[in-house]
C-alpha cells in the first residue's frame, strides 16, 4: 500500500487546468496508489477465466496473449451485436459536456479523462476506427485510433475509476448509460486475462465457499452465533439462527460485510433482533451466505453465476419468497438484470406478502425479493414496532443514498421513513439537495475497487461525497453517517476518517435494533455498539446525590 498524502495535500494536487497535449497524446500514470492490482492467477483459475497468469499493472510488460488485439476487436463486435444499446451509445453522443462535472473522479481528479463523455471515448475511439467507414477512412481526424497496448492500459486505469453508479446518466440528455458501456469494456479486458485482484478474489471465494470473504459454512455460522450471543448479552433477548431449514416461509440473505466486520456486524445484530420482535420464519444458507455480487463488476455472465447461486438455494430450502438485507449491488442486480439473466420469474418462489401485515410487495413480482428497508417501513406504518427513540439521542444522522438502491432501484423513502421513526425528532439532518437522492454522491470505491492499494484515487473519488457530510458536520453536529449498503459500510468509514474526521457510520437496521422495545427485555444501557446512552443513569445520580 502506497503512502496516502495528509488531506490537505491531496486537495491542493486537484487541479482543472486545460491539458496542454490533445487527450489521444496523454498515458496514464501508474503511480502507486491510483491503480488496483493484477488478479492473481489462482483466482482466475477457480472460476475458468481465460489467460491466468503472473503480471504487474506498473511493469511495461503485462504478458498479453500473442493474439490479443484480434480478442478485444472480436469481443467489440460480438458486444455491438448483442447489446444494442452499446452501439446507441457510441452513435448518439454529440458531446454536450453535461455529464463532464457530474463524475466524483472528475470532481475528485480534475483529469479530463474521467469526464464520462471522454471516458466513453477511450472506447469508442477504437469503435470507430475498427466499425464505421468515417474512421477507417480518415481515423483520427473522425476520432477514431488504432487499438494498441497504450490504448488497452488507458481502458484498464480509467475502466476502474468508474464506480458504476450512473450519475452521469441523471444528466446526460440522451440517457446514455457509462456504466454499462464500463461493464462491457471490463468484460474485453477479462477476456484477455486484465482483471483487478480485489474484485477477482472476492468472486472466486464466492463462487468456492459461498462469500466473498471465503467463509467456510462452519465459520459463518460461528460469527452469527456470536452475534446472537451479543444481543442477549445486551438485550436479555436470545435471537438464535435457523440455518438450511427447509420449509421456513422466508430465506433471509445478507451481504458478507454484515457478520464479518464492524460496523457491519451491528446491522446484523438490528436484522435479528427484528425478526425476533415480529416472529419471522426464516432461516439462513451457510451455502448463499451473499447477497453480494461482486461478479456483476467484472461481467454480465459472472454476475448470473453469483446470483442463481441465491435462488438455487431458495428452490432447494423451499421457501416462499426471500429477503434481503442492507446491500447495494445485491439490489441493482435483482432490479435491473435478473429478468435478462432468467428470461422468465422464478416460478418456484411466491410473490412476496409480508406476514406480519399482509401487505403484498408488487414490485417484487419478477425476482421474488423483498428489501430489508421495505420490509421494515411497512412494519412501522402499520404499528408493529415499538420504539423508544431516546436510546437514538447520541446519534445525530445524515443519510447517504447508495447509488444503487437510489439510482439504481428507486428506494428513497423507505430509510428515510424508518430513520424518522427511530430517531429522536431534529435528529435526522439531510445533506444539501444536490447531493442527495437521485443526485446522490457515490462513495467512491464501489464497483470492485474498494482495495488498499489504490487508496489515493478512492480518497479522490469519494471527495464529493466527503465534503457534503463535512458541510452538515460542521453546520448541524451530524455525527453518524447512515447508509442502506454493506459495501458502503465497508468503504465510507475510511473515507470520512479522512476526510471528516470523528464520523461514525452505520446501517439503519442497527438504529432499528437499538430502539426496539421489547417485552421482558433488559434495561438498556448501552446501544448495540456498547456505547452508553445519552442520558441513563441521570435521574438515579440525581437521586443519591439527594440522599446524602
Amino acid at each position: 500500500m502506497s503512502k496516502l498524502p495528509k488531506p490537505e495535500e491531496l486537495a491542493r494536487n486537484i487541479s482543472f487546468q486545460t491539458p496542454a497535449k490533445g487527450w489521444m497524446d496523454v498515458k496514464p500514470d501508474f503511480r502507486p496508489g491510483t491503480y488496483c492490482n493484477a488478479a492473481a492467477p489462482k483466482w482466475m483459475e477457480w472460476v475458468g477465466y481465460p489467460f491466468p497468469r503472473a503480471w504487474s499493472v506498473a511493469e511495461a510488460d503485462w504478458k498479453l496473449p500473442p493474439d490479443w488485439k484480434e480478442i478485444i476487436l472480436a469481443g467489440m463486435e460480438d458486444r455491438l451485436k448483442r447489446f444494442r444499446s452499446l452501439k446507441i451509445f457510441f452513435d448518439i453522443c454529440v458531446r454536450c459536456g453535461a455529464c463532464a462535472d457530474k463524475c466524483h473522479f472528475y470532481l475528485g481528479t480534475g483529469d479530463p479523462k474521467n469526464m464520462p463523455v471522454l471516458r466513453a471515448e477511450l472506447m469508442r475511439s477504437v469503435y470507430k476506427r475498427y466499425f464505421t467507414t468515417a474512421g477507417k477512412l480518415l481515423g483520427e481526424i473522425a476520432g477514431a485510433r488504432d487499438l494498441t497496448e497504450d490504448v488497452l492500459k488507458e481502458w484498464f486505469f480509467y475502466l476502474h475509476q468508474c464506480t458504476i453508479c450512473r450519475r452521469c446518466s441523471l444528466f446526460c440528455p440522451y440517457g446514455i448509460d457509462m456504466a454499462e458501456m464500463t461493464l462491457l469494456g471490463r468484460e474485453m479486458l477479462a477476456s484477455v486475462g486484465l482483471n483487478i485482484d480485489w474484485a477477482l478474489a472476492s468472486v472466486a471465494q464466492c463462487y468456492d465457499k459461498g462469500s466473498h470473504i471465503g467463509a467456510t459454512p462452519q465459520a459463518f455460522k460461528d460469527m452469527m452465533d456470536f452475534l446472537a450471543e451479543e444481543n442477549e448479552r445486551i438485550t436479555g433477548i436470545t435471537t438464535p439462527p435457523s440455518y438450511n431449514r427447509k420449509g421456513a416461509e422466508v430465506l433471509f440473505v445478507m451481504p458478507s460485510g454484515d457478520y464479518f466486520a464492524d460496523p457491519g456486524t451491528f446491522t446484523m445484530m438490528g436484522y435479528m433482533l427484528l425478526f425476533e420482535y415480529i416472529g419471522l420464519d426464516y432461516t439462513l444458507s451457510t451455502y448463499a451466505a451473499e447477497g453480494g455480487n461482486f461478479g456483476w463488476f467484472v461481467s454480465h455472465e459472472m454476475g448470473k453465476r453469483l446470483n442463481v447461486k441465491i435462488y438455487e438455494e431458495a428452490k432447494r430450502l423451499k421457501v416462499k419468497w426471500i429477503l434481503g438485507g442492507e446491500c447495494g449491488h445485491m439490489w441493482r442486480v435483482c432490479n435491473q438484470y435478473m429478468p435478462t439473466y432468467w428470461g422468465e420469474s422464478p416460478g418456484f418462489l411466491e410473490e412476496p406478502v409480508s406476514p406480519i401485515t399482509g401487505t403484498r410487495f408488487e414490485n417484487a413480482k419478477v425476482h421474488k425479493m423483498v428489501h430489508i428497508s421495505e420490509f421494515t417501513a411497512d412494519l412501522i406504518k402499520h404499528g408493529k414496532l415499538k420504539f423508544d427513540t431516546q436510546r437514538n439521542a447520541h446519534i445525530k444522522l445524515t443519510f447517504h443514498d447508495s447509488c444503487n438502491t437510489s439510482r439504481g432501484m428507486g428506494i428513497f423513502e423507505e430509510p428515510r421513513y424508518i430513520i424518522n421513526s427511530v430517531l429522536p425528532e431534529g435528529n435526522f439532518v439531510e445533506m444539501p439537495p444536490n447531493t442527495i437522492r437521485e443526485k446522490t454522491f457515490c462513495c467512491g470505491s464501489s464497483s470492485g475497487i474498494n482495495a488498499n492499494e489504490n487508496m489515493e484515487i478512492r480518497m479522490l473519488g469519494g471527495f464529493p461525497r466527503a465534503n457534503a457530510v463535512r458541510y452538515v458536520q460542521e453546520k448541524y453536529g451530524v455525527n453518524h453517517l447512515g447508509c442502506i449498503c454493506a459495501l458502503d459500510r465497508a468503504t465510507l468509514p475510511t473515507l470520512v476518517q479522512y476526510w471528516v474526521p470523528g464520523m461514525e457510520c452505520t446501517g439503519i437496521t442497527e438504529l432499528v435494533g437499538n430502539a426496539l422495545v421489547f417485552p421482558g427485555e433488559l434495561e438498556r444501557t448501552t446501544d448495540l455498539r456498547d456505547r452508553d446512552l445519552e442520558g441513563f443513569g441521570e435521574a438515579e445520580e440525581t437521586e443519591e446525590e439527594g440522599d446524602e
